[in-house]
C-alpha cells in the first residue's frame, strides 16, 4: 500500500506541527507520521515558550522588553550553536511567534509571577524562566518565559491546540507507524518507508506507549519494560508502508536522550540522569538523515536540570561540591547550575544553609509549588539534608572536604558577590547549618532531568539537511537556537521557529 503527499513530516510534536501547519498553509498536502499518538516530548512538557521583544503579554504586564535587549541576553547563551543573523531574527520575530501561536488557539495570559521559580503555579503564566536576572551585566532582565494557560503542566495543552489546527487545514495524520527508511532517486529524498499498525494490535500498542510515556517518566524500569512490549507488536504485526514524498520530507523526530547507545557514544557523563522526553527520542530521527548523508553537530550538548527553586529562599544558600569550593551563582537557571555540576565536579554537590533558610523555605513551599515541586521540595528540605551545629559535623557526615568549606563559608557574605549574585540574596549563613545533597544523580525524591541539543546540521536560512536535497529537520532532531544551552521555553520556541521554517520551505520544493 502506498500514499503520497507534497510534504511528508516525521514526527508529530511541536515542530512537526508547526511545519505541517504551514506546509499546507502555503498550498501543499501534508502527511504526518507518528510512531505512536502524536505529542512526544511537547506534550510531556510545560507548555513554556521563550517570546520577548514586547509580546502582548508583556505590555500588559508592564515588563519592558525589545528585540535588542533579548538578542543580547540570548547571545550569551546561544553561543555558535546557531549565527547572529539566524538569532537576530529568531528575536526579531518572537512576538510575531506567540501570535501565531495564539492564532493556532494556543492560550497565554500575562499574569506575572513574583517569584523566582523553575516553572510557576496556577496563578501565573509570565516569569523570568532562565537566568535573566542573575545575568543582568549582559541586558536589562525581562521575564520571557510564556506559559500556556492551563492547570499544571500545559505542554499537553499547547500540543493539543496545534495538533488540532493541523487537522484543521487539511493534514492528514498517520499514528502507530514508524518510519524506518529514507527512498532515495536521483540523490534526492523520495519518500519514507516505514512500518504501520492496523486493526486490534493498535489498541494494546496505544495502551502500553500511553503507560510507557507518563508513569515511565516517575519509574523509568516500568517504561522501559512497558516500551519493549510496544515495540514487540511493531515488530511482530507492523505492515510495510511507502509514503512518497513529491516536494520534500520534514524530519521533526525529537532527540536521542533514551538511546543508550548513542548517550554512551556523545555524552557519557549524563546517563545517569532521568531521560526527558518519550521512547520516540531514541535518534532515529537522526539516524535517518545520516543515513542519506546528512551530518550531526554538538551531540555532546545536553541540558541536565538541577533546580534549586522552588522555593526561592534556597537561591540565598551557598552550592559546594566535595571539595568544599563554591560551584556558581545560586540564581543561575537550572541547567547552568547542572552543566556547573556535571563538568566542574564531577555530577556532585551540596547547597549548605541555615535554619534561617530552611524555616523560610519550608514557609514558602505551599504558596511556590505545584504537586510535583511540592513533592520535590519537602524532600530535599526533610531526608535530603543533614544538620549540625558546626560546619565540621556536617562535612564530615556528607563527606565533604572541611577545610574548603570553611573557606567558602568564611567568604561568603562580602559584597560585592564573588560570583555576581545579587546582593539581596546575599547573606552570612549562621550555625546551625544543614547541607542539602543536590548531586546530579537519578533519585526518587530528586531526579535530574536531561534532554539532548545535539542533531543535524541544516541551512538556517531553510531548515535543509545540509548536503541533502529534499530533506529538511526541526526540533530537537537539529541544531537550532538551544543546542548549545537551555533556557525554559527556548526548546519549543525553537521547535516553532524551526518547525514552521522547515514547513514553508519544503513546501516551496519543487515537485520531483
Amino acid at each position: 500500500m502506498d500514499v503520497s503527499a507534497d510534504v511528508v513530516i516525521v514526527g508529530f510534536g511541536a515542530a512537526g506541527a508547526c511545519a505541517a501547519i504551514e506546509a499546507a498553509r502555503s498550498g501543499a498536502s501534508v502527511v504526518v507520521l507518528d510512531r505512536f499518538a502524536g505529542g512526544g516530548a511537547t506534550a510531556l512538557s510545560g507548555g513554556v515558550v521563550y517570546a520577548g521583544g514586547g509580546t502582548r503579554q508583556q505590555v500588559e504586564a508592564g515588563v519592558p522588553d525589545t528585540p535588542e535587549g533579548m538578542f543580547e541576553y540570548l547571545r550569551h547563551e546561544v553561543g555558535d550553536a546557531v549565527s547572529p543573523e539566524t538569532l537576530w531574527r529568531f528575536c526579531r520575530d518572537s512576538a510575531e511567534m506567540l501570535r501565531w501561536l495564539e492564532e493556532r488557539g494556543v492560550p497565554f495570559d500575562a499574569s506575572l509571577c513574583p517569584f523566582k521559580t523553575s516553572y510557576p503555579t496556577n496563578d501565573y503564566y509570565l516569569y523570568h524562566s532562565g537566568s535573566e536576572q542573575a545575568r543582568r551585566d549582559v541586558a536589562p532582565p525581562a521575564a520571557r518565559g510564556h506559559r500556556a494557560k492551563g492547570r499544571g503542566t500545559s505542554g499537553a495543552l499547547l500540543f493539543a491546540r496545534l495538533a488540532g489546527s493541523a487537522r484543521g487545514h487539511g493534514v492528514r495524520v498517520l499514528p502507530q507507524t514508524a518510519a524506518v527508511e529514507l527512498i532515495t532517486e536521483n540523490g534526492r529524498v523520495t519518500g519514507v518507508r516505514c512500518r504501520t499498525l492496523t486493526g486490534s494490535p493498535r489498541i494494546a500498542h496505544r495502551v502500553l506507549s500511553r503507560f510507557a510515556v507518563k508513569p515511565g517518566l516517575y519509574y523509568p524500569p516500568l517504561g522501559r519494560s512497558l516500551h519493549r512490549r510496544a515495540a514487540a507488536l511493531e515488530r511482530r504485526h507492523g505492515r510495510e508502508l511507502v509514503v512518497r514524498a513529491h516536494r520534500g520530507v520534514v524530519i521533526a523526530a525529537g532527540g536521542f536522550v533514551f538511546d543508550r547507545e548513542l548517550m554512551r557514544e556523545h555524552a557519557p557523563a549524563y546517563r545517569g540522569g532521568l531521560p526527558l522526553g518519550t521512547p520516540g527520542d531514541d535518534g532515529s530521527g537522526i539516524r535517518l538523515g545520516t543515513s542519506v548523508g546528512g551530518t550531526t553537530a554538538r551531540m555532546d550538548r545536553v541540558s541536565a536540570w538541577r533546580f534549586l527553586t522552588p522555593p526561592s529562599a534556597l537561591r540565598k544558600g551557598v552550592l559546594v561540591g566535595a571539595d568544599g569550593r563554591r560551584v556558581c551563582d545560586e540564581s543561575l537557571y537550572g541547567a547552568a547550575i547542572g552543566e556547573a555540576i556535571v563538568t566542574g565536579h564531577e555530577g556532585r554537590a551540596w547547597l549548605l544553609v541555615d535554619e534561617w533558610v530552611v524555616r523560610e523555605a519550608r514557609e514558602q513551599v505551599p504558596s511556590q509549588t505545584l504537586l510535583f515541586q511540592r513533592l520535590q521540595a519537602r524532600y530535599l528540605l526533610s531526608r535530603g539534608l543533614v544538620t549540625g551545629l558546626t560546619l565540621d559535623e556536617v562535612a564530615a557526615k556528607t563527606g565533604i572536604d572541611a577545610a574548603g568549606l570553611k573557606a567558602t563559608a568564611k567568604a561568603y557574605g562580602d559584597l560585592p558577590d564573588a560570583l555576581g549574585k545579587l546582593p539581596e540574596l546575599v547573606r552570612r549563613l549562621t550555625p546551625p547549618y544543614a547541607l542539602i545533597d543536590v548531586s546530579v544523580r537519578s533519585r526518587v525524591g530528586y531526579p535530574c532531568p536531561v534532554l539532548t541539543l545535539g542533531g543535524l546540521v541544516v541551512d538556517e536560512e531553510t531548515g535543509r539537511v545540509t548536503g541533502v536535497d529534499g530533506l529538511y529537520a526541526a526540533g530537537r532532531s537539529a541544531v537550532g537556537v538551544c543546542s548549545q544551552s537551555y533556557v525554559s521555553g527556548l526548546s519549543l520556541a525553537d521547535c516553532v521557529f524551526s518547525g514552521r521554517r522547515a514547513g514553508v520551505h519544503a513546501a516551496e520544493e519543487a515537485p520531483c
